[in-house]
């Protein structure tokens, strides 16, 4: 007993806006500005809290310049 006319079509629907697209590509940036700030803005952290603490040379100290005495003009002959 076969039942050659009982056939069964799969309809596909192409309408729709893209909701999964947009989603996907605005999880994909959230991810990848993620990358970014842990990897290159230190999102990391200091590092080992235990560690010493690096030696920074203090900045150097700006002396302010000399002031010159000022010469009288030469009288106007």
């Amino acid at each position: 007993m076969a039942y050659d006319t009982e056939h069964r079509d799969v309809i596909v629907e192409s309408e729709g806006t893209g909701i999964g697209t947009i989603l996907g590509i605005i999880l994909a940036i959230v991810v990848v500005l993620a990358i970014v700030w842990f990897f290159f803005l230190g999102g990391m952290g200091q590092g080992d809290p235990n560690a010493p603490p690096a030696e920074q040379n203090p900045p150097a100290e700006q002396v302010p310049p000399v002031e010159q005495p000022v010469e009288p003009a030469p009288p106007v002959q």
